[in-house]
């Protein structure tokens, strides 16, 4: 299967030639074709979504969001289909895709709330006869560049956003799972969106760096590793853009001697091996405290070793395999390391029996005997592994957390509230989970990060999503008095 853009409303076929395959990562067969488009490829969606552009943010936003409850409709209608295509090219299981795809529609139910939404304010008689007003309107042209760990969810968190609020978007999918968008743009048709409103565009760096360079790109929504998150932080703002730019994470996990250790163990499993470790908000370090240090680790090494690995399509499955062989070479290198540096496998680790086959799978690790200066305790696995750390009290714990350099998300697990309020109150991360192992927000609200993590002011998702798509306008309006008008 060959795949093309979709500019204009209708499928093209990009000027330039060269492709790559889309592999399914739990089988190393290809997929499909993925073109690789070049500027002159850009240059055609972004001129489609300017010409759509004049007519859309004259569309009353009541109008606009008939095309989002059509598209609700659509995906509830086809969630297995694309399920199945997610697993297919990114390899977690359908339960993981399921849910994923779900998360993402909460954004089209909450974009349809735009007309409340994008309501701006006003005061009368600021002074005598003069009224004051703030109104919204429309950016202009965006563009949506998105990574292969969630090819369903994370286009979401922006699309219904952006369209709604009268821009037109362009969409560059991660080109290790670019099937998903195709099969999305082909539901989209369904809709009769009108034409430029949004488009698709296939595409590596080449393609990426012309959309930050392009002069009608109002403004970019980017969610990646934090090197790329600050190149595209850095080029887009360089040419005048506003950005909002989510990047990678070290989410810490403590877990103190009074919590609930059967729950807290099955939680933080699913947390740091669920998706194979490929999430944004996935437990990469648990911090046990005190005495939970004598009960946790050998509960969670059961739970990793339990953990069946295998293709996501097979029934029964837990974990599915990583994105590509190089990315099973690196994870590797930092056990490698890892070991080098002290600490010990309890479970898992790069000499463990997989499923047989081709597919790129890594066992569910745990490490422990961790230095805190170790590379592995502060890089960013992106896999299945989560590395035990062990401290005597919570001011340690929590002095841990704020001392990385990254602040995605930080988890405690407790039954005690004051120290739960302390946490919440003192971790330097954009998102707490209390008793919560992945502590995703819900539509209306923003998906937070900080230092490393997030690069720009607004973030993906609810108000923060109309603040970033939209431009503030203030008028400040007299009609004197004295005037004489015959009616």
């Amino acid at each position: 299967m060959e795949l093309s853009n979709y500019v204009g409303g209708s499928w093209r076929r990009p000027r330039s030639t060269s492709s790559l395959p889309v592999i399914n990562p739990a089988t190393a067969e290809s997929i499909a074709s993925v073109p690789m488009s070049s500027g002159a490829d850009v240059d055609d969606a972004v001129a489609a979504a300017r010409a759509a552009f004049p007519a859309w943010r004259r569309t009353p936003p009541g109008e606009r969001i008939q095309y989002l409850f059509a598209l609700k409709r659509l995906l509830d209608d086809n969630v297995r289909d694309l399920a199945k295509t997610i697993t297919m090219e990114c390899g977690k299981t359908l339960a993981e895709a399921d849910g994923e795809l779900r998360r993402g529609i909460e954004n089209v139910e909450v974009a349809c709330g735009i007309p409340t939404l994008m309501m701006g304010a006003n005061v009368e008689d600021i002074a005598r006869g003069i009224d004051e007003f703030m109104i919204r309107q429309p950016v202009g042209v965006v563009a949506i560049i998105t990574p292969f760990n969630f090819p369903g969810m994370i286009p979401l968190w922006f699309i219904p956003y952006a369209i709604a609020c009268g821009n037109c978007a362009i969409v560059k999918p991660s080109e290790k799972t670019p099937a998903t968008m195709a099969r999305f743009f082909e539901l989209l048709e369904a809709t009769h969106l009108p034409a430029g409103v949004l488009n698709l565009v296939h595409g590596g760096r080449e393609a990426v760096d012309a959309l930050l360079d392009h002069p009608d790109v109002r403004a970019v929504s980017f969610v990646g590793s934090s090197p790329v998150a600050r190149h595209v932080y850095s080029r887009a703002a360089a040419a005048g853009k506003r950005v909002q730019c989510q990047g990678g994470a070290k989410n810490p996990t403590v877990v103190l001697p009074d919590a609930d250790m059967e729950m807290t163990t099955k939680i933080v499993a699913d947390s740091a091996f669920g998706c194979a470790g490929q999430r944004c908000l996935a437990t990469s370090v648990a911090i046990v405290v005190g005495d939970a240090a004598r009960v946790f680790p050998g509960m969670i090494s059961d739970a990793a070793a339990a953990r069946r690995v295998g293709n996501g399509l097979d029934e029964g499955v837990e974990m599915g395999p990583v994105i590509t062989p190089e990315s099973r070479q690196r994870i590797h290198g930092l056990l490698a390391g890892a070991a080098r540096d002290g600490a010990k496998t309890r479970v898992g680790g790069a000499a463990s029996l997989l499923p047989a086959g081709p597919g790129n799978f890594v066992a569910p690790t745990v490490l422990e005997d961790i230095r805190p200066d170790a590379e592995i305790a502060r890089a960013e696995v992106f896999g299945p592994v989560l590395s035990v750390m062990r401290v005597q009290t919570i001011d340690e714990a929590i002095e841990y957390v704020n001392r990385s350099a990254y602040g995605n998300m930080a988890c405690l697990f407790t039954r005690d509230g004051l120290a739960a309020r302390r946490f919440r109150y003192e971790a330097e991360v954009g998102n707490v989970g209390i008793n919560v192992g992945v502590a995703a927000p819900m539509a209306y609200f923003p998906f937070s990060g900080w230092k490393e993590s997030f690069f720009g002011d607004l973030h993906a998702q609810g108000r923060d999503a109309i603040d970033f798509y939209t431009e503030k306008k203030v008028v400040v309006e007299r009609w004197p008095t004295d005037w004489s008008r015959k009616f």
